[in-house]
Parts: structure tokens; C-alpha cells; sequence
């Protein structure tokens, strides 16, 4: 059993927990677009590499490996890291997803890119946008004077009418526009002139320096209420009924090649005259230049569009403003005149990962001092104060980019990604140092570097459901995949806002744009919109499942990585592995997540995904069958052991999804040779959840456990691992 035998859980826990840090330099192939929740390659070229490779798995991962004639399926492909670490090393790969954009991508991923003629059509585009709108981006300097410093940022505030007087105000939830961390001194914006005005003590900010009005932190707009300052009555906000936010500028964040060399911290400016007429003037050419490729499609009621909709937000359009719809529309016009198909296709991606930074969603971050993508929290939050990019981007002396957000910044890292498909490498540590180890013999693609001479891999993506899979039986060497985590990210609501555009500029002919939405009834997503609970998560997975363990040859593994916070999230699962007739033989643990991120920061939840390994016949260490508390206790004591050598310090979330992993592992084992499939998904749920019921409980074994203190530091990395060893004494399935 080569994955639970030979998996390195210290060295590949090291691994993930330094490339989930700053995943896009370990795996810069994922700057083609943006996925959610996509977990680290090194944990599916670590679970690859265990079952394949016949040499120790540290001495595989930084060697060239090929593994021809092998074939594995991702039924879930989503970001398509599964099948990009396969397709690396060799194997043919076959991918499922239910999601348009997620077959768009993955095939973005993997696909030859001629990166000459990339970089010729990418630099005719940029460059023919810089002469047409590159002076809206533009400011007058207020150290030199000089007309023309780039603009890294506009920072806009949601404005509201009071229903009582009628006249308008700011909707500000405090003045603090950048802290003293990345910029000399504080600055904050006077609610009366709106000046910016550079203070050292937020305690105690004194008066304007040009209106000499009390300089406040707090901001009046707090908990959907604001109170109107000309009438002092309390107006709520958002408005259902009301239009689209409307929003006014009140300060630009800029950059002055000139004065950069002797100017300390960042620039910022309050609009001037000529700052709100360049964006008047923006508006003017919208008008008169038109719209072919902007979508009207209306937004749809959802879990995570409902917030758009509650303010106000009818159609996709009106959350982009007049200039930011005048680029993107010059941008599609440019790219749908491109000839070379893969190459226009690689475009068209970049835009649509653009449209991240594109829009009046994305919010400034006063501390970071950059903007932060609609999607940085895997969601839909509408702010108060918005942050505009520059759409072109800016480049230093040094040709890298400034700010984020703009084409000069989008292209830079597709190039890189593509570049990596060429020429992959890995990261070793060694005493505090980072050696890039290239791996030279692998590559990403459908053919080496594009020749024709070169051996083709298969690479067969489907946008399909896994669960209506055609594969003949015994055809697949392995499945490895990342299935949906039930209830946690509404892919497919977010993924329209993309969508609407890539589907404008794709191939006509595309089937796979057939549809108005992204959104398919059965996604396997909790949704309370579309009213899909654990019945239907459960019958989709375990249909997948179902269709993967048929395909498979006999003892072939399908590993898949899963984490929840509650535990009944985990009865679909058991679910569906009984009902594909395998056996869980390990249950891994393995970081994926970083804790530092947005959407999981400060909530408690676990950084650790379980990689349940599931076979239909095979060995399993006796050591590994735990029945009573202690059982259970020292292997979650020993997978702890093996994460703190990998650097990992575990919170109580995290050994928490460690116990239930082994919950899970232990209820499929005790529960296969009775299973009846036949059953409705209703009464099996409940066989599973009564049959959790009856092991140890999580609170049992965590108190046993007696972890009494959680750091909560976390990646500090300990060099010292030992090999993972399940033990000798096995027991056959």
C-alpha cells in the first residue's frame, strides 16, 4: 500500500505549509486565474509520487519523474491541481467539472502557450490602451508639480440621499484612510473639507490644517445606519427598492517616478478639478465609443448575490463605473481581434482574472496600503469605501510592477505561470536558506514546448458532472481529487461575475458557454437559494464516487482531501465512500489552508485537511484500527507529533478535524460489509450518524489527548522529520 506506507506526513506537511504562505511562488501556474480554496500542489505531488514512484518519496519530489501509461481522474477539478501535478509527471489525465469557468481554467492551465506571440498580441494590447485612455489615469504631482504621475488608486465613498431633507452625504465608516505601518504617519480625511491631513497620534488628531475642523477616526455609517449631518436624522442603508450605489471620489493614491527616489512612504492626494474631469471625460467617451462586449445579463438570486441584490445591484454592469466599463470594453475589443486561438484564449483569461481588481466592489486596505480583490473574502462584501485600480498598471524603473490590479500586473504573472509549465521547479529549505531546485525532464502541457515531435499526453477535461462519467471499467490508475466541502463556497455564484464577460469574447461555437449562468441545480454546494441540503450533497457525491471506484483497477486509490468544522458534514462522505464499495485504509493530515487568510482569520476553523485514502482491497496497518478513546487518542497524538516536526503548531480546530477524520476512516471500516446502497439516502445518513454516535466523541478524545495549550504561531518550520511508518502487522480488506 504504497500511499499509506510510503506519505511523509512531517515532510510534506513542511512543504504545505510554506507554499500555502505565497502559493504563487511555489506554484506560480496558479496566477493563471483565480480559484478558491485550492490546495497545495505539494500535497497531491507528495500523494502522487507515494503510490508511483518506487524511490523514497524526499529523493522523488526533487527528481525528474515520468509516469507514463498511468492514468488518473479529478472528478472535481475545480482550480485543477490534482491533475496539473499528474499531468507533470507524466501521467494522462481526466477531468470533470460541473462549472464552465473551472473547465475554462484548468485548460488555460494546461494547455502549450506559444509565449512569443503571447507576449507580441499582449503588448500591442496594453500599449494601444496606454495611447487611447492612459492619460485617465493620470495625476498632477504634488511634490514636483509634474501633469503626469500614474495613478495607483481612486478611492471612492457610497454616497445616499437623506430621506427626510433629501440632500446627499457620505456613507464613511471612519476617516482612517492609511495607517503608520507601511507609510511615515497616519492620514485621515477631515469629514468637513475632506482634506488629507498627515497625523502621528490617532488618540489625539488635532484639527484640519485647512478648515480647522476636530479630526475624527470613527465615521458616522456603522451597523446600516448613518446619520444625515445637514438634517442630524438617522437614515438606514441599503435600500432594496434603490438604485445602484452612487459613489464620489475623495482621494487618489498615486506614484511620481521623479520624487519616488527621495519621497518617503506612499502619495495621496484629495481630487482636484482636473482629476473629476478626467473622470467626466471617461464617461463621455463610454458614451460615445458604446458598448458591444460590456454584458447586461441581470444578476440572480442566490446566497451570495441576495447582497448585491439588497443594494440595489440589478445587472452585472452597474458594479464597474463609467471608466473602469470604458477599459474593459476597449480591452474585449482588442483581444476578439486576436487571430491565434490559444493565444486570444490566454487574453481573454486575463481579463477575466482583471476583473477581480475591475470593479466598484474591491476595497482599499489601509494597513497594506493596496487594494483588495472582490473575491479576497469569497464572497460578495459590499463595502462603503471602494477602491478603483488602475486598469493598465503601472511599471517601476525595473520593469516590475507597481500597485496591483492592472494588465502590466496580470500579464507579468501569466507569463511567469507559463514560463513554469516550461520549466517547473521546487522549493528546498536548507538552514534558513530557500534553494530552487529545477526539475528539469518534467513539464505541464498537452506537448512539450508545443512540437509536434514531442510525446503527447492525453489530456481529456470534460464540463460535465462527474456523476454521468462514461470511463470503462479498470481504466483509471487513480483518482485524486478535492471534492466541494459541503456549504462552504458558492463557486458558481461567484464565478458568473467572470462569466458574463468570458463568455462574450468566447468562441461562438464553445458548448461549453451554451448557458446564461455558471449556476447548475446539481452543484454539489449546500444552497439554501436553491434549497440543496445533505440529501442532495450526499447523493451527488457518493454518484461520483460511484462512477470514480468503477473505473478504477482493482486496489487502485482514489485519495481525496476533505475538512469541515461540524461533524454531520462528514456523514455524506462515509456516505459515499460505502456506497462505491471501497475501504478507507489512511486518513491523512496535511495543512491546506492558510490561517492568515481573509475568509478564515480569527473563526476558529482548521488549517488541516484529512486525505482519506479509499481502495477496494487491500492492507491496513492493525496498529491503525482504533475502537476505544485511548485507540483513537495516540493516533491523533502521533498525526499531531508528525505536523509539529513538519512545523505546524495545531490549534484546537485543527486536531478537531484530525479526530473526525479517524472518525470517519473507523465508521467506513465498521460499517462496509453490511452496507446496503439500496437504502434511500435518508436512511443511511441516519445508519452513519448513529453509528458516529456510538464511537468515542470528539470532546472524549481531545480531553484525552490533553493538549492544554494551542499556539498560536504557526509556521515555524522544524527541519528535523522522520519517515512515516503505519507499522508491520496488517490486516487484509
Amino acid at each position: 500500500m504504497p500511499i499509506e506506507k510510503r506519505f511523509d506526513i512531517p515532510f510534506i506537511a513542511s512543504l504545505a505549509l510554506r507554499e500555502k504562505q505565497i502559493q504563487q511562488n511555489y506554484r506560480p501556474i496558479i496566477a493563471v486565474h483565480k480559484w478558491f480554496a485550492r490546495r497545495p500542489g505539494t500535497l497531491f505531488r507528495g500523494l502522487i509520487l507515494s503510490e508511483f514512484s518506487e524511490r523514497p518519496l524526499r529523493e522523488a519530489f526533487y527528481s525528474a519523474n515520468d509516469l507514463k501509461e498511468v492514468t488518473i481522474a479529478d472528478p472535481f477539478m475545480g482550480g485543477g491541481t490534482p491533475l496539473i501535478e499528474a499531468n507533470r509527471v507524466g501521467c494522462d489525465v481526466v477531468g470533470y467539472d460541473i462549472n464552465p469557468m473551472s473547465h475554462w481554467i484548468v485548460s488555460r492551465e494546461i494547455e502549450h502557450l506559444n509565449l512569443d506571440n503571447y507576449r507580441k498580441e499582449a503588448a500591442i494590447i496594453t500599449q494601444g490602451l496606454e495611447g487611447t485612455i492612459g492619460s485617465l489615469y493620470r495625476t498632477r504631482c504634488l511634490e514636483c508639480g509634474a501633469p503626469d504621475a500614474h495613478v495607483k488608486y481612486f478611492l471612492w465613498v457610497k454616497q445616499r440621499n437623506c430621506d427626510h431633507c433629501g440632500k446627499t452625504f457620505d456613507l464613511f465608516p471612519g476617516y482612517l484612510l492609511a495607517e503608520d505601518r507601511r507609510h511615515p504617519e497616519n492620514i485621515l480625511i477631515c469629514p468637513t473639507c475632506g482634506d488629507l491631513n498627515g497625523i502621528k497620534d490617532r488618540k489625539h488628531p488635532g484639527s484640519c490644517r485647512s478648515c480647522g475642523v476636530q479630526l475624527l477616526v470613527e465615521g458616522p455609517a456603522r451597523r446600516n445606519k448613518c446619520t444625515c449631518p445637514h438634517c442630524r436624522k438617522v437614515a438606514p442603508y441599503p435600500d432594496p427598492n434603490d438604485t445602484p450605489p452612487r459613489h464620489r471620489m475623495f482621494a487618489i493614491e498615486y506614484h511620481c517616478r521623479s520624487c519616488k527616489p527621495n519621497h518617503q512612504g506612499r502619495f495621496f492626494k484629495k481630487p482636484d478639478t482636473a482629476d473629476l474631469a478626467t473622470y467626466s471625460h471617461a464617461a463621455h467617451l463610454l458614451k460615445v465609443s458604446g458598448t458591444n462586449y460590456v454584458p447586461d445579463d441581470e444578476i440572480l438570486p442566490g446566497d451570495e448575490t441576495g447582497r448585491l441584490l439588497r443594494w440595489g445591484y440589478r445587472c452585472y454592469q452597474e458594479m464597474f463605473n463609467k471608466r473602469q466599463l470604458l477599459g474593459l470594453e476597449l480591452s474585449c475589443r482588442a483581444i476578439a481581434a486576436v487571430k491565434d486561438e490559444r493565444v486570444r484564449n490566454a487574453l481573454v483569461t486575463n481579463l477575466s482574472d482583471l476583473l477581480r481588481y475591475q470593479n466598484m466592489l474591491c476595497r482599499y486596505d489601509t494597513m497594506a496600503l493596496k487594494s483588495l480583490d472582490i473575491f479576497s473574502v469569497h464572497g460578495f462584501p459590499v463595502g462603503l469605501v471602494q477602491c478603483e485600480s488602475n486598469l493598465l498598471g503601472i511599471a517601476n524603473v525595473s520593469g516590475t510592477s507597481v500597485g496591483s490590479g492592472g494588465w502590466n500586473n496580470i500579464v507579468e504573472k501569466y507569463i511567469k505561470a507559463k514560463i513554469y509549465c516550461d520549466h517547473p521547479f521546487e522549493t528546498r529549505h536548507e538552514g534558513g536558506k530557500k534553494i530552487v531546485v529545477p526539475i528539469k525532464g518534467e513539464w505541464i502541457g498537452d506537448q512539450l514546448n508545443g512540437k509536434e515531435s514531442a510525446r503527447l499526453r492525453k489530456v481529456s477535461l470534460l464540463c460535465q458532472s462527474s456523476t454521468e462519467a462514461d470511463l470503462p471499467d479498470g481504466s483509471l490508475d487513480a483518482v485524486f481529487t478535492d471534492p466541494p466541502y459541503f456549504g462552504n463556497v458558492q463557486y458558481a455564484e461567484l464565478m458568473d461575475f467572470c462569466y458574463v464577460w468570458v463568455k462574450r469574447l468566447a468562441d461562438v461555437a464553445n458548448p461549453t458557454f451554451a448557458s446564461h449562468t455558471t449556476r447548475n441545480v446539481d452543484e454539489l454546494t449546500g444552497n439554501v437559494t436553491m434549497e440543496r441540503g445533505f440529501d442532495h450533497f450526499t447523493d451527488g457525491l457518493s454518484a461520483a464516487f460511484c462512477k470514480m471506484a468503477k473505473a478504477l483497477k482493482p486496489g487502485r486509490p482514489m485519495a481525496f482531501t476533505y475538512h469541515h468544522n461540524r461533524i454531520d458534514a462528514y456523514y455524506p462522505v462515509t456516505v459515499a465512500i460505502l456506497d462505491a464499495g471501497l475501504s478507507c485504509s489512511a486518513a491523512l493530515p496535511c495543512p491546506a489552508e492558510m490561517g492568515a487568510s481573509i475568509h478564515i482569520s480569527g473563526t476558529g476553523s482548521s488549517i488541516v485537511d484529512t486525505v482519506f485514502v479509499c481502495r477496494s482491497t487491500g492492507v491496513v496497518s492493525r496498529r491503525s484500527l482504533a475502537n476505544t478513546l485511548e485507540e483513537f487518542a495516540d493516533l491523533v497524538t502521533d498525526d499531531l507529533d508528525k505536523l509539529r516536526l513538519g512545523g505546524l503548531k495545531p490549534t484546537r480546530g485543527d486536531v478537531r478535524c484530525i479526530i473526525i477524520g479517524h472518525l470517519t476512516r473507523m465508521s467506513v471500516w465498521h460499517l462496509r460489509s453490511g452496507w446496503n446502497k439500496v437504502l434511500s439516502t435518508d436512511e443511511k445518513l441516519g445508519i452513519v450518524a448513529k453509528h458516529f454516535a456510538s464511537l468515542p466523541q470528539p470532546e472524549e478524545i481531545e480531553d484525552v489527548v490533553s493538549v492544554a495549550d494551542f499556539p498560536v504561531t504557526r509556521f515555524a518550520v522544524n527541519e528535523d522529520a522522520i519517515p512515516y511508518d503505519l507499522g508491520t502487522e496488517d490486516v487484509m480488506f
